[in-house]
């Protein structure tokens, strides 16, 4: 009688990928490992965050995606890491780079790294990054990433709702305003930020 040998060449292929997908899972690195994936994506240059037309602040007024007149995220409060809470308005009279992210989005993770590069380029006192991120469990896991990832640019939590000009389908998603405090650009979805025409948007609507 044969006895048949356990052998991995046996498995089949879509078996094994489940497993190392569970191990991932369980592990919590699939995060991450999806994130890597999608990085090297943005690496490509195929995924470049629109700019709206013209970089001269008269003519990018013309795009403006605000609802009214009065400053999106009217009202809208904020928590640092360290606890504070901020009034959002108090940004008013800055570019505003306003990213949405979670630590459990796998292409939040993947543009992470291009947005940090853009942050050390063009940062400013004229222009304010807002790493906002929307994750549930709180704010001792943000921390934990920001500090294991070794990212400097300005993160925070909601203090209160999230406003309805921020509302979005899905994350990442990233709303660019205006000193005046309207919305010019809006981008849902991953993309590469760090590129020249992204830079000199955000340095001539500063001006």
């Amino acid at each position: 009688m044969n006895k048949h040998k356990l052998s991995f060449r046996n498995i089949p292929g879509w078996a094994v990928a489940l497993a190392i997908f569970g191990i991932l899972y369980l592990t919590g690195l699939h995060t991450e490992t999806i994130g890597q994936v999608q990085r090297l994506l943005l690496a490509t240059g195929l995924k470049k965050a629109d700019v709206p037309e013209g970089t001269t602040p008269n003519k990018i007024a013309e795009t403006d995606l605000s609802p009214s007149n009065q400053m999106a995220g009217t009202g809208f409060q904020l928590t640092t890491l360290d606890g504070k809470v901020v009034s959002f308005e108090s940004l008013k009279g800055k570019v505003v780079f306003l990213n949405i992210w979670a630590t459990w989005c796998p292409p939040c993770v993947a543009e992470m790294p291009n947005i940090q590069s853009l942050y050390e380029k063009v940062g400013s006192d004229k222009i304010a990054f807002v790493m906002l991120s929307v994750d549930q469990a709180g704010l001792p896991k943000v921390q934990k990433h920001i500090q294991r990832k070794g990212y400097t640019f300005p993160v925070f939590l909601p203090a209160s709702p999230l406003p309805q000009e921020f509302d979005s389908p899905s994350i990442p998603a990233t709303f660019i305003l205006s000193p005046e405090g309207k919305i010019v650009s809006k981008q849902i979805g991953m993309a590469e930020y760090d590129t020249q025409e992204m830079r000199d948007f955000l340095v001539n609507l500063a001006k």
